[in-house]
């Protein structure tokens, strides 16, 4: 093989070889002519530093990990300094100081969310933030630099043996294939780690994983670039600089390695191409996930079969994709087996919840399906989410969906608002509408869990520090990621003694949409009524103020509703000082009709919260489609003022968390 992928004499029986990693052992001395010597000293010197380069760039990465780590887990900095106080039930709860460390600290933060936070370049990388465009460029970087340093740039020249008409021609493209060949084996591990839904780099960081996917996907536009000129490099040296032609092309060309390394190359090819928009548009998101998976191992073997002397890449991708699939099953048959409680004893087995459905039909925007069910399991944290497989309708789907039930006592209440689309979601509210038909009990459905999966957005900050202002945002079905972060702070003992500001605006499209959560919406404002630092606000995008929400409400609320609704719009957001009820409706259809769409101005309600606090930072919890992530991003990174904060003012400390999974 050395003989062939080079053009040299085949080595002699009994000769001397130095080893070298992951490439063929070399004979010395050199025997060739003196231009085939040259040219392999400049192979094997080559290829050695490629592999110390892809040895450099994991290390980085492990040790940037292992910063993550310690950052997360055991930070010798405390990012609170606080002093305990005591409130009035006792409870100890920690107010924030103002040391130098603790501001110095903010203003960090605040440097970050004002300068990384904002998105750039969204026609080519879509809505990503800064910060992540900046890995990109330091990864796309670091492989530029490497790819070209070190390789020697120089032409020999070897006679052809019995053609005195003919010469073989050898330059640095070779060995530069080799290097970009040898990266795209490095960096197949961390492009599986990024995708993986049991994720170890999760685990490690604190990030969730679906955080990851950006990089996840342009790493695999990096490889396929790679690998591209990995092979368009050695098919000119194979066809056209080494002579004579055809014959050493016909001897390349038929080499087992060779058909593997073409294999490969389909393999990837078919992964970029379905992996496109306009692909999974037309193909449907089922199909481009299983062939995802199926391909892409296909392509870990084909590339071990290309060149098995650097199958340590290969084996340590197999591994990852193995372990994630092998611990996603585990925690599946965990969460669902076990003693469950039925109605008179606890029963042990295997246990598939039925959930209860409530159809709400919409045929202008689509029916939504709330999905209610208990089930005995460990309580999740709060923003955490699961994964639903419905088996009577498709065995091979599961849909990632957040809860907007607070864990509490076993069994745990799980509750789901889906908006029905395309595919399975559609079946399900065909399957919910059925008991408008009859006098049936309502539907039902079995549910099969996976989880969960993120991370928790209530830490004991939220929980207990009375000065944490908080903004909560929520488009449509995104409510289910704002709704129990609120009741878990919001409907406590704790509560009315708090000194921040509280804030809760659910952007919907109809009135009637309110009825999807009624009675949680109920209990909030019952809070919000005796509370005066805590506010809701519905917009409601496409209707007028005509007609009343169609919920159960006594008198009191009626008129409320008629007079926050009859007076309501954008211009009370320029009016901070005018009074403001703890519980408002605003209709923008009117706007909405005469503009063609109408959203509430985003970055004017943080502006007007903003105003109306007091002291201690501001986080903004947000969920809905990507045209409301967006705006807050820009929102908040406009909102950070590091000067202020450093002075003290953490107002305009302003953290955007959002869950950027869920759609309109």
């Amino acid at each position: 093989m050395l003989s062939r992928r080079h053009g040299s004499h085949m080595p002699t029986e009994g000769g001397n070889y130095t080893h070298h990693w992951g490439y063929f052992s070399r004979e010395v001395p050199c025997t060739d002519d003196a231009g085939a010597c040259a040219y392999l000293d400049t192979v094997y010197h080559g290829h050695d530093i490629s592999m110390m380069y892809s040895a450099i760039m994991w290390a980085v990465i492990l040790g940037i990990l292992l910063l993550c780590f310690i950052g997360h887990y055991c930070n010798p900095i405390t990012r609170t300094m606080t002093a305990r106080i005591k409130t009035a039930n006792d409870t100890e709860c920690p107010r924030r100081s103002q040391s130098s460390i603790y501001r110095l600290t903010r203003m960090f933060d605040s440097i970050y969310h004002r300068h990384f936070l904002r998105e750039a370049l969204t026609p080519i990388f879509g809505h990503t933030t800064r910060f992540n465009l900046l890995l990109l460029a330091i990864l796309i970087g670091y492989l530029t630099i490497f790819t070209f340093v070190g390789i020697v740039y120089k032409t020999w020249y070897s006679p052809v043996e019995g053609r005195p008409d003919l010469r073989t021609t050898r330059v640095g493209l070779g060995p530069w294939s080799d290097r970009i060949g040898i990266l795209a084996y490095a960096l197949t591990p961390l492009s599986v780690l990024l995708c993986t839904r049991e994720s170890l780099l999760s685990l490690l960081t604190g990030i969730p994983y679906h955080h990851f996917n950006f990089l996840h996907r342009w790493l695999g536009w990096i490889i396929y670039i790679q690998s591209a000129l990995h092979t368009l490099g050695w098919t000119v040296v194979e066809a056209r600089l080494y002579q004579p032609q055809p014959a050493t092309w016909n001897e390349f060309i038929g080499q087992q390695y060779i058909i593997w390394g073409i294999v490969a190359m389909i393999f990837l090819t078919f992964l970029v191409v379905f992996s496109t928009k306009w692909a999974i548009r037309w193909t449907g998101y089922e199909f481009f996930r299983k062939s995802h998976y199926i391909i892409a191992m296909l392509y870990v073997g084909a590339c071990w079969g290309h060149w098995s002397k650097l199958a340590c890449w290969m084996i340590a991708s197999l591994a990852v994709w193995l372990l994630d699939r092998g611990v996603r099953l585990l925690r599946t048959l965990i969460l669902h087996t076990g003693a469950h409680s039925s109605d008179t004893h606890a029963v042990w087995g295997l246990h598939v919840p039925k959930a209860q459905m409530t159809s709400f039909v919409s045929e202008e925007d689509g029916d939504v399906v709330r999905l209610d069910f208990k089930h005995d399991h460990r309580p999740w944290e709060i923003g955490q989410h699961f994964y639903l497989c419905f088996p009577e309708l498709s065995v091979w789907q599961s849909h990632p969906m957040t809860p907007s039930s607070v864990p509490g006592i076993t069994p745990q209440s799980h509750t789901y608002i889906i908006r029905a689309k395309k595919g399975l979601t559609q079946s399900l509210a065909q399957i919910a509408r059925q008991p408008r038909l009859s006098s049936s009990e309502p539907a039902s459905t079995s549910v099969v869990l996976s989880g969960p999966y993120g991370q928790s957005i209530v830490d004991n900050d939220l929980h207990c520090t009375d000065d944490i202002n908080l903004l909560c945002i929520a488009g449509g079905t995104g409510v289910t990621f704002i709704l129990p972060l609120l009741q878990a702070i919001v409907l406590t003992s704790l509560f009315p003694q708090r000194r921040s500001q509280v804030e809760f605006i659910w952007i919907i499209r109809r009135k009637e949409n309110m009825a999807w959560i009624s009675a949680e919406i109920d209990a909030l404002r019952t809070v919000a009524a005796s509370c005066p630092h805590f506010r809701i606000r519905v917009f409601v995008t496409r209707e007028t103020a005509s007609d009343l929400p169609p919920l159960a409400l006594n008198e009191k609320e009626v008129d409320l509703i008629k007079r926050t609704s009859s007076s309501s719009s954008l211009t009370s957001l320029e009016q901070p000082s005018a009074p403001q009820s703890p519980f408002a409706v605003h209709y923008l259809g009117a706007a909405a009709t005469a503009e063609g769409s109408t959203h509430p101005d985003v970055g004017a309600c943080l502006t007007d919260f903003l105003s109306r606090t007091a002291q201690g930072p501001t986080r903004l919890f947000a969920s809905g489609p990507t045209g409301l992530v967006s705006s807050l991003r820009t929102a908040v990174a406009s909102a950070n003022d590091p000067a202020k904060v450093w002075k003290g003012d953490e107002r305009y400390d302003v953290q955007l968390v959002h869950d950027d999974r869920l759609e309109w």
